[in-house]
């Protein structure tokens, strides 16, 4: 087993490591839309915020060794199912056929009170 981190994500907030390598997988902590350079919410709404939730992955898995498209399975946490609609549009610019196998589900309240969290397994 192998923690992963960079400083191209955002720091964890808690007791977990940004992603674990074990066997040839990472799987990465879910991620927030916090800027690392700045350690603030990306501005705008929950667009912007997608995107950098997923960018935020990806630096994750770049230092891992790998990429977006090599996930095979993403969580995605809403804070309003409402949103649904635009979280895939961005979701969509993101990743190419075959799309990873994906489970997305509304929650109360997600961390810091972001409007999306998003995790990724990914395979070396």
């Amino acid at each position: 087993m192998k923690a992963i981190a960079t400083k191209n994500a955002p720091a964890a907030i808690g007791p977990y490591s940004q992603a674990i390598e074990v066997n040839g997988l990472v799987y990465a902590s879910g991620q927030i839309p916090i800027d690392p350079a700045t350690g603030a919410f990306v501005p705008g709404g929950i667009r912007e915020q997608t995107q950098q939730s997923l960018r935020n992955a990806a630096a994750i898995l770049q230092q891992a060794g790998t990429d977006l498209s090599h996930v095979v399975k993403t969580t995605v946490y809403l804070a309003d199912i409402a949103d649904f609609a635009a979280i895939n549009e961005v979701y969509a610019t993101f990743f190419q056929e075959p799309y990873p196998a994906r489970s997305a589900v509304a929650v109360r309240d997600l961390p810091k009170g972001a409007l999306v969290e998003i995790e990724v397994l990914a395979v070396k």
